[in-house]
């Protein structure tokens, strides 16, 4: 299958995932912002050096937050978020469900729910991931992995 494009899906992104980023990002404004002010004895290079580590953990928060992708290869899913990275081999895939537990485990999502990846090989076993296209994401997963439980 030369030439064959690779099966991508994007993260859905809804309301509470935008309003929990937005709250650690104030959060991280504020850590940096409220002791430079009250600091009445930082230099200039305090104040860059300060301000240039803000950027560059917000920076972090949303390239890992806003660039999640879930793509189907020839032999395994490869799902990305920032420098987070898996490769879930397709015969290691023993059962996909839904789920509305974000908040443990092994997720790279940013939705209050999405599906998880149960498999064999992975270290905490699952991987709880939010699809914008769920129906056609579990359409490909039962292409690729036909022994697979698909609870929906």
């Amino acid at each position: 299958m030369k030439g064959a494009k690779n099966m991508q899906f994007q993260s859905k992104i809804d309301k509470y995932f935008l309003i929990f980023i937005s709250i650690v990002i104030l959060i991280v404004i504020s850590a940096f912002l409220i002791p430079m002010f009250l600091d009445d004895s930082r230099s200039s290079l305090d104040t860059v050096i300060g301000l240039s580590l803000c950027i560059l953990i917000i920076g972090f928060i949303l390239w890992c937050s806003f660039s999640i992708k879930y793509v189907f290869l020839k032999e395994c899913i490869f799902v990305k978020a920032g420098l987070f990275r898996s490769r879930i081999p397709y015969e290691t895939i023993i059962k996909v469900s839904p789920t509305s537990e974000i908040l443990t485990g092994y997720r790279l999502l940013s939705s209050k729910e999405g599906i998880e990846i149960f498999y064999t090989t992975g270290i905490l076993g699952s991987v709880k991931i939010s699809p914008k296209n769920v129906e056609s994401f579990i359409e490909e997963i039962k292409k690729h992995c036909p022994n697979a439980r698909v609870i929906r």
